[in-house]
C-alpha cells in the first residue's frame, strides 16, 4: 500500500472529523475542509470569522458554547469539550462534538485554541439515554431561549429583575428566589434582595474582598455552587445565621461578566434540592452569560438616559419666577424609548406692567444638535420678548434667527403674552399643537388658535406674518401649553389624542401641581418615544389695576381678524382698568386711529394700550405705523365721506397728539379715568 500509513487529514475526513486553529489575538478561525463539512458549509462560503459559523448554530447553543469557552479561558483550563447541534442547509439538525486545547504564553494569557470538531450523530443515536437526553436538552434550551427572548426587551435594571422574577422565570429555573448585585466603584450594590423579609443589614453595599458569595464570584470570576445547608454554613458563617430560617437547601452564585469584565453577580436560591448536575451547571453558566449581556445593556441605557435628561434639564430654566396674579406649573419628561436628548422646552418670561410671557416649543429631531438649537432659540425668544416686541414680532424674529443658524432644523412653538390685571392673553402659534383652556368647574376645551409656519420655515419661504389670537383669561381659568409628545402616538389621530387629553384634564385634580403630575403620569405609563414639555398658567383672583399696565398687538392690512382681535383687547383693557364709564369713547377713538393707519399708510399698525400714573390716572391709546407723513385735522364738509376721524378723536379724547418715530410715527390719545370709576 503506497499510501500507508494514512495522512492524518485523510483519517479525520473519513471519520467525519475536522481540525480548527483559532488565533485569539487576531480573531481569525481557520477551519479545514473536513471541519467545514461538519457545519455543512463550503470553503468558498467561509471568510475566517467565527461569526460566520454562527448562522449554523442556534442562539441558545451559541450562548452555551460562548460561556463554556469563556469559562475555560478565565479559569486557566487547558482543555474543554461539548456537544451541540448544528443546523444543516435543509433545516434539519446534526449533533456535533467539539474538543479544544488552549495554548497560553509564558504569562498564562491564552493565545490560540487548537482542536477538532466531529459529527456525533451516530454516537448519540447509539446511546440508550438519547430520548431522556433530548427531552432534557429541549427543556434546557427552552429555558435559555425563553429567558433570553424576554431579556431582549429589558431596558432598565429593574426590567431585568422583573423578567427573572416574573413570567415563571424562577419556576423554570427551579429556584425560589434570587439576589443580584451590581459592581460599582469597587463595591457590590445589592439591587435585588431575595425572598420577602430576607434583607440582611449591612449587605446593601459590600466590598469585593468580604466573605460573601457574591463577593467571591466577582473576585474569582468563577461560579459558586453551594450543595447543602451545611456547605452554606461552613463557607459563609457571617451570612448564614441571618438566612438560615428561610429554608434554603442549595444556592448557585454566578459572576455576571460582560466584555471580559465583571459587572455584578447573581444568586439563585433553592429550597427543595441538594447538589447540581453537570448539565444544570452548564445551563446556569450559559444563562448567566445572557443575563450579563442584558444587564450591561440596561446599565448603559440608564446611564445614557440619565445623562441626556440631565443635559436637557440644564438647558431648561433653572427656576420659574413668581408671577403676581398667576400660578404656574411646568414639567418635562424625556422619552422612555430613546436615549438621545430632545429639543422640547418651556419658558416663563416676566414682562413690565404685570404681564408675563409663556413659551412652549419643540425643535425638530432627537439628538444633541436639537438640544443645542433649542438652547439658543429659548434665549433668543426670551430676549426679543424682554425688549418689548409684540408677540407676532417676537415669533417672526425668532424664525429669522433660526433660519440664519447653520442648521437644517425647524421648530414649532406657541408664545402667549398675558396681562394678568386684565386677563387678556395674546397667542401666536408657529406650527404647534393648539393649547387647551380649563375652566374653574373643571370643564375643558381646545383653543383653535390661528397659526403660521414653524420657526425657520416661515423665514425660508418669506411668510413672517404671524396672526395674533386674543382671549380673555378669567380668574380661576387655566391655559395649558404642551408639546405634541403628550397627544401624538404612532398610528393614532391627533384629534383623538387631543380629546383624550381634554378628558384627562376635565377629570383631573383642581390643584395645578397635581394636575401637571397627572398629565405626566400618562406619559410615563405610555412609555412613548418622544419628549414632553408642559406649562400650565392659571390666573388668580382679580387684583386692583396698577399703573404701568400695557397691552400691544400688531394689526396687518387686509386682516379683519386682527382688527377684531385688537378691538377685543381694547375692550377688555378698558373694563379691567376701571374705565368702563368711558368705554364707548375709548373704543371709538381707538378704532378711528387704527382705521386711519390702515387706510393711509402702506403697512400695518401696532396698537398699544397702557395705564399712566400721575395726579390723574389716564388710559393712553397709541397707534404706530411706518409712514412719516403726519396726519392733519380737516373739515370734511357736508357731503364728505372722510376727514371726520381726527375730529372725533379731538372731541372724544381729553388730549391727543402725534410723535415722530425713527421708522414712522405714533398717533396717540389719552382719557382721564376717575378714581371712583377705578374703585
Amino acid at each position: 500500500m503506497d499510501d500507508w500509513p494514512a495522512d492524518p487529514g485523510l483519517s479525520l475526513a473519513l471519520n467525519h472529523m475536522g481540525a480548527f486553529d483559532w488565533d485569539l489575538v487576531s480573531g481569525q478561525l481557520h477551519m479545514d475542509p473536513s471541519a467545514l463539512a461538519v457545519f455543512d458549509m463550503r470553503p468558498e462560503e467561509y471568510d475566517g470569522r467565527p461569526e460566520t459559523l454562527g448562522s449554523r448554530v442556534t442562539p441558545s447553543e451559541a450562548t452555551r458554547l460562548d460561556a463554556m469557552v469563556s469559562l475555560a479561558l478565565k479559569s486557566g483550563s487547558r482543555h474543554y469539550g461539548a456537544y451541540f447541534r448544528v443546523r444543516l442547509r435543509d433545516g434539519s439538525a446534526r449533533w456535533t462534538h467539539t474538543q479544544g486545547c488552549v495554548q497560553r504564553d509564558d504569562d498564562g494569557r491564552p493565545q490560540r485554541i487548537i482542536g477538532v470538531v466531529r459529527d456525533a450523530t451516530q454516537e448519540l443515536a447509539d446511546s440508550s439515554a438519547r430520548p431522556d437526553r433530548d427531552d432534557e436538552d429541549r427543556r434546557r434550551t427552552g429555558v435559555v431561549d425563553s429567558t433570553t427572548a424576554a431579556l431582549a426587551h429589558a431596558r432598565t435594571v429593574q426590567d431585568v429583575i422583573d423578567v427573572l422574577n416574573g413570567s415563571h422565570g424562577l419556576e423554570h429555573l427551579g429556584a425560589t428566589s434570587l439576589v443580584m448585585g451590581l459592581l460599582e466603584s469597587g463595591r457590590i450594590h445589592l439591587v435585588a434582595e431575595g425572598p420577602a423579609d430576607s434583607f440582611v443589614p449591612g449587605t446593601r453595599w459590600t466590598r469585593v474582598d468580604e466573605q460573601y458569595p457574591m463577593s467571591e464570584v466577582v473576585r474569582t470570576l468563577a461560579p459558586r455552587f453551594i450543595q447543602t445547608p451545611d456547605d452554606f454554613a461552613r463557607s459563609y458563617p457571617r451570612l448564614w445565621p441571618h438566612i438560615s430560617g428561610l429554608g434554603i437547601t442549595a444556592a448557585a452564585y454566578l459572576p455576571l461578566i460582560a466584555q471580559a469584565r465583571p459587572i455584578g453577580a447573581l444568586g439563585l436560591l433553592y429550597s427543595d434540592k441538594t447538589g447540581f448536575t453537570a448539565d444544570e451547571r452548564n445551563l446556569l453558566v450559559a444563562l448567566g452569560s445572557s443575563i450579563a449581556q442584558s444587564l450591561q445593556r440596561a446599565v448603559l441605557y440608564e446611564q445614557e438616559h440619565d445623562l441626556a435628561e440631565g443635559l436637557q434639564q440644564a438647558m431648561l430654566p433653572r427656576r420659574i419666577p413668581d408671577v403676581p396674579g398667576a400660578r404656574i406649573a411646568v414639567r418635562y419628561r424625556s422619552a422612555r424609548l430613546g436615549r438621545d436628548i430632545g429639543g422640547d422646552w418651556y419658558d416663563v418670561i416676566p414682562l413690565p406692567g404685570g404681564r408675563v410671557g409663556a413659551v412652549i416649543g419643540d425643535v425638530q429631531g432627537h439628538d444633541t444638535h436639537a438640544a443645542a438649537v433649542m438652547g439658543q432659540l429659548r434665549i433668543v425668544l426670551r430676549a426679543y420678548a424682554a425688549e418689548g416686541h409684540t408677540p407676532a414680532t417676537v415669533m417672526a424674529r425668532a424664525s429669522v434667527f433660526l433660519h440664519e443658524l447653520d442648521t437644517d432644523r425647524f421648530a414649532t412653538c406657541t408664545y402667549a403674552e398675558a396681562d394678568l390685571s386684565t386677563g387678556v392673553v395674546q397667542l401666536v402659534r408657529a406650527g404647534h399643537v393648539d393649547p387647551l383652556l380649563r375652566h374653574p368647574d373643571g370643564s375643558c376645551r381646545r383653543l383653535p388658535v390661528e397659526g403660521g409656519l414653524p420657526l425657520g420655515l416661515s423665514a425660508e419661504f418669506g411668510r413672517l406674518e404671524y396672526p395674533v389670537s386674543t382671549i380673555e383669561l378669567d380668574p380661576g381659568q387655566t391655559l395649558l401649553l404642551f408639546t405634541d409628545g403628550l397627544v401624538e402616538q404612532p398610528g393614532a389621530d391627533l384629534d383623538d389624542g387631543m380629546q383624550l387629553l381634554a378628558s384627562l384634564v376635565r377629570t383631573g385634580p383642581a390643584d395645578l401641581q397635581e394636575l401637571a403630575d397627572r398629565m405626566c403620569d400618562v406619559v410615563d405609563d405610555r412609555a412613548g418615544d418622544d419628549d414632553v414639555a408642559l406649562l400650565l398658567l392659571r390666573r388668580r383672583a382679580l387684583e386692583a389695576p396698577q399703573a404701568g399696565g400695557r397691552l400691544q398687538q400688531h394689526v396687518a392690512q387686509n386682516d379683519p381678524e386682527a382688527l377684531r382681535s385688537s378691538r377685543h383687547m381694547i375692550r377688555a383693557a378698558v373694563r379691567a382698568w376701571g374705565a368702563r364709564e368711558r368705554a364707548d369713547e375709548i373704543e371709538l377713538a381707538a378704532d378711528e386711529l387704527i382705521t386711519n393707519a390702515l387706510m393711509h399708510t402702506d403697512g400695518g399698525a401696532i396698537v398699544t394700550v397702557r395705564v399712566l400714573a400721575g395726579p390723574q390716572r389716564r388710559l393712553r391709546v397709541e397707534v404706530e405705523d411706518r409712514s412719516s407723513a403726519l396726519p392733519r385735522r380737516r373739515d370734511a364738509g357736508d357731503s364728505g365721506v372722510s376727514g371726520r376721524g381726527l375730529m372725533l378723536v379731538d372731541r372724544l379724547a381729553d388730549v391727543w397728539g402725534v410723535e415722530s418715530r425713527g421708522s414712522g410715527k405714533c398717533v396717540w390719545c389719552e382719557f382721564i379715568v376717575p378714581e371712583r370709576a377705578a374703585s
